[in-house]
């Protein structure tokens, strides 16, 4: 365009050169208004086509995001429950020991354990027995001694 407006300058008047810039100056403003034109075309096109490109990335990242929630909800889950596992361990040997301690400390002060009342319930019965059988009279049955519920 430029060489040709230089070449016109060079070859005629002002008539013409004032014509040629006119002339350039149209055709401008012409590919001005065909490059908005397209650019709009296009513009929605493009805008379209970036609008399902964001949901398809949207979709993607949402099932990624999902998957590492998943993974980490599932290894919060088994650290809890090894956490758990642990500290019911630890309160089941605490109760043991302060059991056996408690049962060393009544044993030594002489309180019978239940076994012990057990046993002897037994032997009663079977004292009772014999001497029932060396009398042969029959006798009233004995009393059953109340269960106390303790452990060991």
């Amino acid at each position: 365009m430029v060489r040709k407006l230089k070449a016109l300058a060079g070859h005629a008047g002002d008539k013409q050169l004032a014509k040629t810039v006119r002339d350039s100056a149209q055709q401008i403003w012409l590919a001005g208004l065909g490059a908005f034109a397209k650019a709009q075309d296009e513009g929605s096109k493009v805008f379209d086509a970036l609008v399902k490109e964001g949901q398809s990335i949207h979709s993607r990242t949402r099932k990624v995001a999902e998957s590492k929630v998943t993974e980490m909800t599932t290894t919060l889950g088994k650290m809890a429950t090894k956490a758990t596992n642990q500290a019911s361990g630890s309160w089941d040997r605490l109760e043991q020991v302060f059991e056996d301690r408690v049962a060393r400390a009544l044993n030594r002060i002489g309180v019978p354990t239940n076994k012990d009342i057990n046993n002897l319930s037994k032997r009663v019965e079977e004292l009772t027995a014999s001497v029932q059988k060396l009398t042969r009279t029959p006798a009233k049955p004995a009393k059953k001694a109340v269960k106390r519920t303790a452990r060991k």
